[in-house]
């Protein structure tokens, strides 16, 4: 087996949306820089997800021309495009243009809204009302539960600022799939769990016994197993559902009651992840 090393990495500008690889990441206190930043809810505040709307995998957001995520911050604005819409270029808004509450699983955090024309853009898409919205102080959405520290943020992820996967389980649950009544359905790809860092040379399902992670410059403290919900199901390439890899997470990966796939982290200090890094395992 080869040295553990991070192979890929990624980040979702916009919360829901399709994710962009990258050679590296820029790690701010609250999660890659760029990551999460942007988000859709309903006219009340409520996060839009592909929970509700399986389409949103279909759509896309890049950095626009002259910003790249590994600047750090993630200030730059975003081009959205998606199947039969016309791709949009959207600032980031401006600090004196005021705040709306929004909810992200009932928890509130303010939030800036997007230009209307955002808002429209999606809207059309999703053929229901929709904001866009940016988190303009991530310092400000506190972590909440027994994983956090005092102080510990994070943008607009569900819980946590990172999530690792590795390719070695990805390979053992692909090969629990094809032994299960719906092996058509597989061998899924990496896309269905959304991480925002890919780890091979590992042995499958190591990182369930990972508590602290060194990956290039950053060390990280590996805070839960990462419960996994519908959206996995979801072809990120065609927004269809199936029953894959829930049925095959609650036969083998149930852990108290939750489907878990991956681990959460949560990085001590900031630094920078390249493709290729170091891996150590600082303590199990």
């Amino acid at each position: 087996m080869s040295e553990p090393r991070p192979s890929a990495l990624h980040v979702y500008p916009v919360k829901a949306l399709a994710g962009t690889a990258l050679d590296e990441l820029t790690v701010e206190p609250w999660g890659p820089a760029g990551d999460r930043r942007w988000m859709l809810t309903s006219p009340d505040g409520n996060q839009l997800t592909q929970r509700e709307h399986p389409r949103l995998a279909l759509a896309r957001a890049e950095p626009l021309p002259g910003i790249t995520f590994a600047q750090g911050a993630g200030e730059g604005g975003v081009r959205v495009a998606a199947p039969g819409r016309e791709p949009l270029e959207v600032a980031v808004p401006p600090r004196d243009g005021g705040t709306v509450v929004v909810q992200i699983f009932g928890r509130k955090v303010e939030a800036a809204p997007a230009a209307p024309e955002a808002s429209a853009w999606f809207s059309g898409y999703l053929g229901t009302p929709a904001q866009l919205v940016y988190m303009d102080a991530p310092e400000h959405r506190r972590q909440i539960g027994a994983f956090a520290r005092p102080g510990e943020t994070v943008s607009f992820a569900d819980g946590f600022p990172l999530l690792l996967t590795s390719l070695s389980s990805l390979d053992a649950l692909n090969s629990l799939i094809a032994q299960g009544d719906h092996a058509d359905e597989g061998p899924l790809p990496m896309s269905r769990f959304r991480p925002n860092i890919v780890i091979e040379g590992t042995a499958p399902w190591a990182e369930d016994g990972w508590r602290r992670v060194r990956i290039g410059e950053v060390v990280f403290r590996v805070a839960k197993p990462c419960g996994r919900c519908v959206v996995t199901t979801t072809d990120q390439s065609t927004a269809e559902r199936g029953k894959e890899p829930l049925r095959t997470l609650a036969r083998h990966r149930r852990f108290g009651d939750q489907l878990v796939f991956g681990q959460n982290l949560i990085p001590e200090h900031t630094g920078r992840v390249r493709s290729g890094d170091s891996f150590e395992v600082l303590d199990q």
